[in-house]
């Protein structure tokens, strides 16, 4: 069966052969130019202004010599360049390889050699172990680019937003396939070395379709915040992947997920949007939950809060009601509380059970 073709349901119509995933979510998105895409700790991105930018980075990455099919690495912090950064590469054919902002700079040299990227798109924040990396690694990387460079920068680097400016946008996205590789997502490496596991550009249509429509039922007038970084598979889904695919907008936050940064936000302290749907880990709920800082009922907006797990546990329903009913005290209405692999509320539980089935309602 081709990854292109339905995995889960008839009711969902698969991508075309020819599919491109980065120009799926753009043109999904031409009727609300004005609307936050995305807004971080310093500034908010229109849909507009989100489509110029990828346009115009897919120019400045094959104008840099970087190909169709080759890898790139992606080691950026949750800013408003990070979504930029990946959907300007798979726009251009080009495979972002997206990886965790605090590996050392042994894991980065490990996965530069077998990813084989041929650039780095790094915060500055990131450089230097990435520096480190590139000394002690037998790379074939050709071209740094830095996003928010915090000091000068080094013969063979490129400023993010100096190669977006100096580069007209591309209108006409690479012709990739629906099973064609999208983009890289490295194992936490539990077992050994990390694996670099392969994303058609198909994978994230059906997620999007399956569970970010269809599931988590999310809609244009959403306003997104996942604790877990984009780098993580939860991460993307969450903060970039769904949101995009309905127009809704998104809270972006590039350091540790405490309690105290997550209230900030769903209070409205960044870029004055409050979220209608957060996204997080049982240890960050437990968290917030213990916190004397836990925002009232009038101070948000959520109406459903997502928790990952990695397999269905009876005893996660009711720890599950216990969280909702905790965030219905000091949120509106009755939200949801949910996990990657079970949703449950205080009326009903969904699981994905394994085998690429639908998910059932018990």
């Amino acid at each position: 069966m081709s990854q292109a073709s339905a995995p889960f349901s008839a009711n969902v119509q698969p991508p075309p052969d020819n599919f491109n995933f980065a120009e799926y979510l753009l043109s999904q998105n031409t009727t609300r130019p004005e609307k936050i895409a995305f807004v971080d700790d310093d500034k908010a991105l229109t849909y507009r202004e989100l489509e110029d930018r990828v346009r115009r980075l897919a120019t400045g990455l094959r104008e840099l010599g970087i190909k169709r099919e080759e890898r790139v690495l992606l080691a950026m912090q949750d800013v408003n360049d990070w979504p930029v950064a990946f959907l300007g590469a798979i726009h251009a054919g080009v495979v972002p390889v997206a990886v965790n902002t605090l590996l050392t700079a042994d894991d980065y040299a490990y996965m530069l050699e077998h990813s084989r990227a041929q650039a780095i798109l790094a915060s500055g924040a990131v450089l230097p172990a990435l520096k480190a990396a590139l000394t002690k690694s037998d790379h074939e990387v050709r071209k740094v680019i830095v996003s928010r460079p915090a000091s000068p920068l080094d013969f063979g680097e490129v400023a993010f937003d100096a190669l977006i400016g100096a580069s007209p946008p591309m209108f006409r996205a690479a012709r990739t396939q629906a099973d064609e590789p999208a983009f890289w997502l490295y194992s936490s490496g539990s077992t050994g070395r990390p694996k670099g596991t392969v994303h058609s550009h198909a994978n994230p249509y059906w997620t999007v379709e399956l569970y970010g429509k269809s599931t988590l039922g999310l809609g244009e007038s959403d306003v997104c915040f996942s604790a877990a970084k984009l780098f993580f598979a939860y991460g993307l889904g969450n903060a970039l992947t769904f949101p995009m695919s309905v127009g809704a907008s998104v809270i972006l936050m590039p350091g540790r997920p405490t309690p105290e940064e997550t209230f900030k936000r769903w209070t409205g302290g960044v870029g004055g949007l409050r979220p209608t749907v957060f996204f997080g880990a049982p240890t960050g709920f437990a968290g917030m939950l213990a916190s004397s800082a836990l925002p009232k009922r009038e101070e948000v907006s959520l109406r459903l809060c997502h928790r990952r797990v990695r397999r269905y546990q009876p005893s996660l329903a009711n720890d599950s009601n216990n969280i909702s009913a905790s965030i219905s005290s000091m949120g509106s209405g009755q939200p949801k509380c949910s996990t990657f692999s079970c949703l449950t509320g205080p009326t009903r539980c969904v699981t994905a059970p394994p085998g690429g089935q639908s998910p059932a309602t018990r």
